[in-house]
């Protein structure tokens, strides 16, 4: 056997064991993850608020993000899910803008049947967590009191991101909207705690640091804190150990009873010095379970044993924080 082929025959002996190691390490961890899962009992939504009023609602738009944050009446959507014309995808497909639309006016309508949301979000400007935003700010139905969206930075972009997935366009078409329909628009987020019903909120990565430019869009994401009375949630949005945020704001962030994991499970995410600063009981991915990285699946299962509820898995999840200092998760809400 010639050297060329030799080293061609070892080549797929390694590719294959590695493979193979990938492989039974993703089986191996989804085995846990239902183990784990089945340590916390979800009950099937029934709308009727038994839990109380205060709740996080994580909608399934796929491999997307799209949250209802909703306290004492108060509604707020943060991320959009994804719409119908990804920049990134060359083929025809329909994205969640009618599913999150038909939510929205399913659990956040007012005496007057309208919708009022008291503010929307976009963490970042990814089509799979702005996508949807121009129609449903473009509902009549749908009434929004302020929009907070950082101003676009190119600098923060990598080549590919400038090149081919044209976000400038996707943050044009939703701050258009936004000035369409005389809603407030607020560019420099507060980094202070507020009250939102009985909830109260912090945004976290209001300002980005400039020695992050070049690491993608996903070093632009805004995080949010959730409080009432003992319980946290981390809504990391697309927070990762490679664009830089995880090692900014773990320590800032502190322990939180729930995280809602960052960037969907996908590479970079769920560090394990990052899920050591946050010490979550719960994890919730806007992901199909399937999709979640393996080595992402290992940190929380294996190192910091948390159950993860998929929201496509489950067909979305609420997470109701009680006045007894409880979190109730309920599924398949749509």
């Amino acid at each position: 056997m010639d050297k060329k082929k030799l080293a061609r025959v070892i080549a797929t002996i390694i590719i294959s064991f590695v493979m193979f190691s990938v492989f039974s390490l993703d089986i191996l961890t989804l085995v846990l993850c239902n183990k784990y899962e089945k340590n916390y009992t979800l009950e099937t939504e029934d709308f009727t608020l038994k839990n109380g009023n205060d709740r996080i609602h994580f909608l399934n738009t796929g491999n997307s993000d799209c949250i209802l944050i909703e306290s004492n009446g108060h509604f707020a959507l943060i991320d959009s899910g994804e719409g119908d014309e990804n920049p990134r995808k060359t083929t025809p497909y329909e994205g969640y803008k009618d599913e999150v639309i038909s939510y929205l006016k399913k659990v956040a309508k007012n005496e007057d049947g309208v919708v009022y949301l008291d503010f929307i979000l976009g963490t970042h400007n990814h089509y799979d967590h702005i996508g949807s935003f121009y129609e449903i700010i473009s509902d009549d139905e749908i009434k929004i009191g302020r929009a907070y969206f950082k101003k676009y930075n190119k600098e923060i972009a990598t080549e590919l991101e400038q090149d081919g997935w044209d976000n400038v366009a996707t943050y044009d078409s939703v701050i258009s909207a936004i000035k369409e329909k005389n809603i407030v628009l607020i560019e420099d987020l507060p980094d202070w705690e507020f009250n939102f019903g009985d909830f109260r909120l912090q945004f976290i990565n209001t300002v980005t640091p400039e020695a992050l430019n070049g690491n993608g869009e996903n070093a632009n994401s805004v995080g949010v804190i959730v409080t009432k009375g003992e319980k946290r949630a981390f809504l990391a949005a697309d927070f990762t150990k490679s664009s830089g945020l995880e090692q900014l704001y773990g320590e800032t962030i502190g322990d939180v009873d729930l995280l809602k994991i960052g960037h969907h499970g996908y590479y970079g995410s769920s560090s394990q010095k990052f899920l050591k600063q946050l010490k979550p009981e719960i994890a919730i991915c806007t992901n199909f379970l399937g999709k979640i990285y393996p080595n992402v699946k290992w940190n929380l299962t294996m190192v910091a044993k948390v159950p993860i509820y998929a929201t496509a898995h489950r067909n979305g999840i609420i997470a109701t924080f009680t006045d007894s200092n409880e979190i109730i998760l309920t599924e398949k809400i749509m």
